[in-house]
């Protein structure tokens, strides 16, 4: 495969009405099939510090720190409900808005307990944690955790490249592990997934939003629906797509909005039509 055409669908962040951006897509041996835009700038993640957060939870729990039936938050919710968004937390308090596994409610509370519960349990801070147990070991020099675990990390998409080939081709997880992230938790469950609306079935996995059969999506319609992954607040995505078996990273320095909405779809769509006939 040649790096040309995603690189030519990748140059589409030119057009954004964003100071800078940067974008990449690798394949599941972590090669690059494509860049755009400066590789080591640095970005705010936002919401994506999230799938990198809840990695270090799954190493935890691969290391026994933690069990995913461990109790924290709100009564009768667990480490699981907190990776998954049913604790019943409110989005951004630690108020308690429906009972454990009747509602899908995105929380950055739930986040923040998540850290502490690791905390707690392992009597390392979370950021020091996650750069020892993810960062540190994927080569991802260039990441800090500089807040919470919700939406604290700045990072690279040379950086995020390297995350987003662990998520296809597993070095510190046992495979597994990461199946059961990017496999829907409590199906069924009805939500709000932010910027998109109302679904009546907002799939998710352990830190992972899960496309399923979502519609409008941040990702392409040309995505599979195992296609999982995470967008921030500070206009950033990364989605893995285990049929195309890829991934694409997008990162701005412009807070999302409708021009992500009406930019991002058409990036996935060309990159995943580039992908394609270049097999």
């Amino acid at each position: 495969m040649t790096h040309s055409p995603v690189s030519s669908a990748l140059a589409a962040i030119g057009d954004w009405p964003v100071d800078h951006a940067a974008a990449v897509v690798v394949g599941h041996d972590g090669a690059t099939y494509g860049t755009a835009g400066d590789q080591r700038a640095r970005f705010r993640l936002a919401s994506v510090t999230k799938p990198l957060a809840a990695y270090a939870v799954l190493v935890a729990l691969e290391e026994g720190a933690l069990e995913l039936e461990t109790p924290t938050g709100p009564d009768g919710a667990t480490v699981h409900d907190l990776l998954a968004h049913t604790a019943g937390y409110d989005f951004g308090e630690r108020t308690v808005r429906a009972a454990p596994r009747t509602r899908r409610i995105y929380s950055n509370a739930g986040f923040e307990v998540l850290g502490e519960t690791l905390e707690e349990a392992t009597k390392i801070p979370f950021g020091e944690y996650l750069d020892e147990a993810v960062l540190a070991p994927l080569g991802m020099t260039d990441t800090t955790l500089n807040g919470t675990p919700a939406a604290g990390a700045v990072s690279t998409a040379a950086d995020l490249a390297r995350f987003a080939a662990e998520l296809m081709s597993p070095t510190l997880l046992a495979p597994e592990s990461l199946q059961a992230a990017s496999t829907v938790q409590f199906p069924g469950l009805p939500g709000v997934l932010p910027g998109f609306g109302r679904q009546s079935d907002n799939a998710w996995g352990l830190g992972f939003e899960i496309k399923a059969g979502k519609n409008p999506h941040w990702t392409g319609s040309a995505n599979s629906a195992r296609t999982f992954g995470h967008f921030g607040q500070a206009g950033t995505f990364l989605w893995v797509d285990p049929e195309l078996r890829a991934a694409c990273v997008a990162l701005a320095d412009r807070d999302f909005g409708p021009w992500a909405i009406e930019a991002w779809p058409p990036l996935s769509d060309a990159v995943v039509r580039a992908l394609t006939a270049a097999r």
